[in-house]
């Protein structure tokens, strides 16, 4: 749909031919000016609810979608959702806060016309018009997209002024206007403006007329709004009532009134006037509400119907074609729904509608409790007392003779167009409470009446069939292929033909019955039930439920429309499921389907009917009864909203505080929490405007908001963002386009590239100073291991050197000896003797040797043991007395720094041993807090020097002391000439011990080894 520019229509009050020509030719969301008034969607917001500070006063629609309200107390904006109070930025000041009239003019701009004077809001900037100092009653732009506003009282008497961007030129009394209350400005098709006030005025540049409108009786009398016609005339609204006043019509120069059996214009003073896109001449009052005229008819809707006042200020009918009044009270709106109601308010005699039956001549059949009715073209007639009938019409049927069939209480009654004839049972008895009928292929009428089936041919019950004939049923249907199907009380689907009965069986629960059985084209038929649908086509069952995607269960009624499309009345509104979605259906019992629901926003009041609940008249519309309403929808004439809703982001908040979205808009660095609120101006039906956005830099894909119209965002990090947000009207028509703004986030100092690189460099700099600690602390572990084996090999070499190569070499030189006297037998047994006994020598200290080597304690733990075998061998070198003594309980050492004291100590022994030449030597191991070990021998003793520097080619002492410094030891040699030597090693507990000991478990072990001492004076 184009948008015809009805904003400008509703603000100046004029509509010209060409402009109405163009609305015309521009499908749109018009109202449907053969529907009442009360049977367009009716929403009111109300002074009283606390919407609006001020008396509303005037409206206005943008060329961006926002209506704007005027009140008494300051402007307010209304995007269907919300209404926000509205300032200029930048401390601006609009010069009043009484807002008397505005324009949205076709190049966006808002006009506001003040009490005491003029301003213009384009591209977030306020003009003033200082210079048109007054109240500014009425703004008007022409053809031309020229301004004109009607400022009253000049203080120049020039009250019509026009304002352009270069000029304001203004016009009074030499010019032919009256310095006097000027109200409404519209023009005509001719070029003439019409100005109304205290008289009306036919202007224009070259001539002027005026025509008097004030009688004797009212000397105040003014006129409030002109309307220009399709026919030349001019619709005028004075807001005084009187013969001359009220409505009236200025054709050929004369003044007519608008009077019509229905309405009398002259009876009412009229404020405001708006000629719809449809022609439709919509008149607000004084005191009487608003009026609808509408080829010769006249439809009233006033506080009584839910307007929130009688005092109409002002219409206006924005780009969707829905109609706003202002009243004294609030705003209102009118809009098209697609299901239209009939209830009491369009003439129903009772609010209570529990069947209906469309007939071939068009005419709807609505039965009530107390009233059966006839619709046609729109007006309701009560048909009872015609026929000479009384009592609830429950259940209809048209034979293919066009006799009506109507069942009235328990009475079935058939009605010929002349006379009216009941229809009995075989007995004579009444037929009972019909609850519905059907006609078979060959003309017989079965109808069905709590449960018993009866066959009629000719006017006679022929055929009465009762449980378990056939199965209890409330709705009967016949079948195009022969026999009739039956709607059971259980939920069920029966089918019978020639006497025999075949049962349908489906889940669902005990409370459950068949409200509604209809045939469809195909041979199928389908039954409304509280489960959802039931089906039945060519040996298929079906069910159609919530698990099928339908949104409720509960189903009223349903019918195939012309096209087979098929639709159910629902607890959640009305549904319509298109044939395609029908036939997969009947394939897939068990898929989706998709449909189209028709809600409480679009006109539907679902309920159940107790009998017939829907039919189809001969133009293809369905009707429903609802027990409360009668409804219908035309499934060939649907209306569609066309329009693209205008997307708007209106504000952007950044830990609380607002933002106005703006090219190059940046936001504080560490913004944690970011509000985007947005809207799009749709204003049928708001409550089904649909939203998807996308934040591009942080969102992947689109983002389905539904209906919320905001975005929140947390922690955005640095950088620029684009949000995107697009919008679907009422009839899910997307506006693709939508609105983008573009915004960036500050970084922090941290957050800067120059700090990341910083970093970068810091943390290079930092696995390089790491990767260089390990490579030392490798090379100086590789180092110690190197210095290890080179220490282990220097000893062996010593020992090597000086024991076992000082043999051999001995051997050797007895060996040379004895070669140089072959000849003497003795002297060569007794070399290879000698020899003998230096080869047995060296193959003891070859064994000791490698026995240092192999006595490691790695593979056990306890260290007495290896230290009693190490005193065992002294024994066997020759050392008469050998003690070992430990002390202690032994506890779990570290393998590493207990094979080095093995060393430490097994070097100490074996010096002793083989040396010392020492008759004594007593070995002592303690274990407690520390690891003590001592070693004593009384033999020749060391020389001082060599116990502090140790002897050349001798690697023992000073391997000692390495070992013990490696492992955190303390070393004590004692040496002397006269009492021997003493080694005493102290390893700290907490570096040989796994489990160190408490301290007060090492003294108590000290104290009973001091006991338990043989050197215990005690």
């Amino acid at each position: 749909m184009g948008i015809c520019n009805p904003g400008k229509i509703a603000s100046t009050q004029w509509l010209s031919i060409s402009l109405l020509l163009f609305c015309i030719i521009t499908p749109g969301y018009a109202l449907n000016p053969k529907s009442h008034i009360t049977q367009f969607g009716h929403t009111a917001w109300r002074v009283q609810d606390g919407i609006f500070t001020g008396t509303p006063r005037t409206l206005a629609q943008t060329k961006d979608g926002y209506l704007w309200i005027g009140t008494t107390a300051g402007l307010v904006r209304f995007d269907g959702v919300r209404f926000s109070p509205w300032s200029p930025a930048n401390g601006e000041k609009l010069p009043s806060k009484r807002i008397n009239s505005l324009l949205g003019s076709t190049d966006g701009s808002l006009w506001i016309g003040t009490s005491v004077g003029l301003s213009r809001w384009q591209d977030n900037r306020l003009i003033s018009y200082s210079d048109l100092h007054g109240v500014t009653t009425a703004i008007f732009e022409d053809r031309d997209k020229a301004v004109w506003a009607a400022i009253s009282p000049s203080p120049s008497n020039t009250p019509l002024c026009q304002i352009s961007d270069s000029a304001i030129h203004c016009y009074g009394t030499a010019d032919g206007i009256s310095p006097h209350r000027l109200w409404p400005i519209a023009k005509d098709g001719e070029g003439n403006f019409w100005i109304g006030g205290d008289e009306l005025v036919r202007w224009n540049l070259k001539s002027h007329r005026s025509y008097e409108v004030i009688g004797a009786e009212h000397s105040n009398a003014s006129v409030s709004s002109i309307i220009p016609g399709s026919d030349g005339s001019l619709w005028v609204g004075i807001d005084t009532k009187g013969p001359r006043f009220g409505l009236q019509r200025l054709a050929g120069g004369a003044w007519k009134p608008f009077v019509t059996p229905e309405f009398n214009g002259t009876t009412v003073a009229v404020n405001a006037l708006l000629l719809d896109r449809d022609n439709a001449l919509w008149v607000g009052t004084a005191s009487n509400g608003i009026y609808r005229i509408y080829d010769g008819a006249v439809e009233h809707f006033s506080n009584a119907d839910g307007l929130s006042s009688d005092f109409v200020y002002k219409f206006l009918e924005d780009a969707e074609g829905t109609v706003w009044a202002v009243t004294a009270k609030g705003i209102d709106n009118f809009r098209e729904l697609k299901v239209t109601t009939f209830s009491t308010r369009e003439g129903l005699a009772a609010e209570e509608v529990d069947s209906v039956f469309a007939t071939h001549d068009g005419g709807i059949w609505v039965g009530g409790p107390s009233s059966l009715e006839v619709l046609r073209n729109s007006r309701i007639s009560s048909v009872l007392a015609e026929l000479h009938l009384s009592g609830a019409a429950t259940s209809f049927l048209e034979d293919r003779t066009h006799r009506l069939w109507i069942g009235i209480d328990d009475t079935l009654t058939v009605y010929d167009g002349r006379k009216v004839q009941r229809i009995a049972r075989s007995d004579g008895s009444p037929m009972g409470m019909v609850y519905s009928m059907t006609e078979d292929t060959a003309g017989d009428l079965w109808v069905e009446t709590r449960g018993r089936l009866t066959r009629i041919r000719g006017l006679k019950a022929v055929e009465e069939l009762r449980p378990p004939q056939v199965p209890s049923a409330f709705r009967v249907v016949a079948d195009a292929k022969g026999g009739v199907w039956l709607g059971l009380a259980n939920g069920d689907l029966a089918h019978y033909q020639n006497g025999h009965a075949e049962t349908f069986h489906f889940r669902h629960s005990s409370d459950t019955r068949v409200e509604q059985l209809d045939v469809n084209a195909d041979g199928s038929v389908v039954g409304a039930t509280a489960d959802g649908l039931v089906g039945w086509r060519n040996g298929t069952l079906a069910t159609l439920t919530t698990q099928n995607g339908l949104p409720c269960d509960i189903a009223y009624a349903s019918h195939f429309d012309r096209a087979e499309n098929l639709w159910i009345y629902m607890q959640c509104g009305l549904v319509e499921i298109k044939k395609d979605q029908v036939q997969s259906w009947w394939q897939h019992p068990d898929a989706a389907v998709k449909y189209e629901l028709f809600d409480v926003f679009d006109g539907a009041q679902p309920g159940r009917a107790p009998f017939g609940g829907v039919t189809r008249d001969s133009e293809g519309r369905l009707w429903f009864a609802s027990g409360v309403v009668l409804q219908t929808v035309d499934p060939e004439h649907l209306l569609s909203n066309s329009v693209l809703p205008p997307v708007q982001v209106e504000s952007i908040v950044a830990d609380r505080r607002n933002y106005i979205p703006q090219l190059g808009l940046r936001l504080p660095p560490l913004t944690r929490n970011l509000e985007i609120d947005y809207t799009a101006l749709s204003f049928v039906v708001p409550q089904k405007v649909y939203f998807r956005y996308k934040l591009e830099g942080r969102d992947e894909s689109w983002q389905e908001s539904g209906t919320r119209r905001q975005a929140f965002y947390t922690d955005l990090r640095p950088g620029n963002y684009r949000f995107r947000v697009m919008a679907s009207n009422n009839d899910g028509i997307w506006n693709e386009q939508g609105a983008t703004v573009a915004f960036s986030v500050a970084a922090a100092w941290y957050q800067t590239n120059l700090f990341r690189l910083f970093l970068l460099f810091t943390a290079i700099f930092i696995a390089w100073l790491l990767y260089q600690m390990r490579v030392r602390q490798i090379a100086k572990a590789i180092s110690a291991r190197f210095d290890e084996r080179l220490a282990e090999r220097t000893r062996l070499a010593r020992e090597l050197h000086d024991t076992f190569l000082q043999t051999l070499q001995g051997s050797k030189m007895v060996a040379e000896v004895a070669l140089n006297g072959p000849a003497d037998p003795v002297r060569m047994r007794n070399a290879i003797q000698r020899v003998l006994e230096w080869l047995d020598k060296a193959i003891h200290e070859g064994r000791a040797a490698l026995h240092s080597l192999r006595s490691s304690t790695v593979m056990g733990n306890d260290l007495a043991e290896a230290f009693q075998r190490a005193t065992e061998d002294c024994r066997l070198q020759g050392i008469n007395e050998v003690s070992f003594v430990a002390e202690g309980i032994s506890t779990e050492m570290h393998p590493i720094i207990r094979d080095e004291i093995y060393r430490i100590g097994y070097e100490a022994i074996r010096n002793a041993c083989q040396h010392s030449e020492a008759g004594r030597l007593q070995v002592r191991l303690s274990y407690g807090a520390d690891l003590a070990l001592r070693v004593s021998d009384n033999g020749k003793g060391i020389e001082p020097k060599i116990v502090t520097l140790g002897k050349d080619g001798h690697y023992g002492l000073q391997g000692m002391r390495e070992r013990a410094q490696r492992i955190g030891a303390k070393l004590l040699i004692e040496s002397l000439p006269t009492s021997g030597t003493t080694l005493e090693l102290i390893v700290p507990g907490h570096v040989v011990f796994q489990n160190p000991r408490s301290t007060w478990s090492s003294r108590l072990q000290k104290l009973t080894a001091f006991f338990r001492s043989p050197d215990n004076p005690a």
